[in-house]
C-alpha cells in the first residue's frame, strides 16, 4: 500500500491469484477424496454450535460449527462496505469442517481480491493522519485470518497513548481446542491443535 500499482502488475497480480487457486484446488481435492484423510478429519475433535456460541468462539473455528460470525459481516468497513463476502460456513464443528472453512475462504478470498483488481478507485493511495484526539476511547474490529482482532486505544491529555490493548482471536479459541479434545484419544491433539492452528503467545497479549 505504500506505492500505486500500475495496469500491468494488476495483470500479473491476477495470473498469479489463478496459478495460486490452481494449486491449492488440487492439494484441496486430493484431501476431500481420499478416504484415510477422511476418516481422521470426521468425527474428530467435535464442537456443537451451542457449545460454540457458550465459550465466544472467533473465526474459523466459530463457523465450522455453523456459527456466521465474522467482523467483515457484522461490523463492515472501508471495502467491505460495499463488496460483501459470504459468510463461509460449515455445521459439524469438527477438522473436516474446520478445514473446509478454510477451502471456502481461500476461494473467496481470491474471487474478492481480483473483484477489487476491477474496481480499484482513483485517488492518493496514502493520507496523512492528524494528530489523536485528547482524553479518548476508540474500540476497532478487523477480521483476521484466525478470527477477530480486537484493538482498544485510550488517550491522555496530550492526545497521546495511554494505554492500548490488542485481543487476538487465540484468547476466544483456547477453550474451544479444550472442549474439542474431550473424550478423543491423547493421538489426536496433534490434528485437532493444527485445526485450530492458534497462537501460543496471541493468548497473552
Amino acid at each position: 500500500v505504500g506505492f500505486d500499482v500500475e495496469p500491468e502488475r494488476w495483470v500479473t497480480l491476477g495470473g498469479q491469484l489463478d496459478r495460486a487457486l490452481k494449486d491449492v484446488t488440487v492439494a484441496c481435492k486430493l484431501l476431500w477424496n481420499t478416504s484415510t484423510v477422511r476418516a481422521r478429519f470426521e468425527n474428530t475433535g467435535t464442537l456443537k454450535s451451542q457449545e460454540c456460541l457458550e465459550l465466544g468462539l472467533v473465526g474459523v473455528a466459530a463457523r465450522a460449527c455453523g456459527v456466521e460470525r465474522d467482523v467483515r459481516h457484522e461490523f463492515p468497513g472501508g471495502a467491505y462496505r460495499f463488496f460483501q463476502l459470504p459468510v463461509s460456513t460449515f455445521n459439524n464443528g469438527n477438522v473436516f469442517g474446520r478445514a473446509y472453512v478454510r477451502w471456502l475462504e481461500i476461494q473467496r478470498s481470491i474471487a474478492f481480491i481480483k473483484d477489487m483488481i476491477r474496481t480499484m478507485p482513483a485517488g492518493d493511495i496514502l493520507e496523512a493522519v492528524g494528530k489523536m484526539a485528547a482524553n479518548s476511547v476508540v474500540v476497532s474490529l478487523a477480521e483476521g485470518w484466525r478470527g477477530e482482532i480486537c484493538h482498544v486505544a485510550c488517550t491522555d491529555d496530550e492526545g497521546r497513548f495511554r494505554h492500548y490493548k490488542m485481543i487476538d482471536p487465540s484468547f476466544h479459541n483456547w477453550m474451544g481446542l479444550a472442549f474439542a479434545m474431550r473424550g478423543q484419544q491423547i493421538s489426536d491433539f496433534p490434528l485437532c491443535n493444527k485445526s485450530f492452528n492458534l497462537s501460543y503467545c496471541g493468548h497473552d497479549l
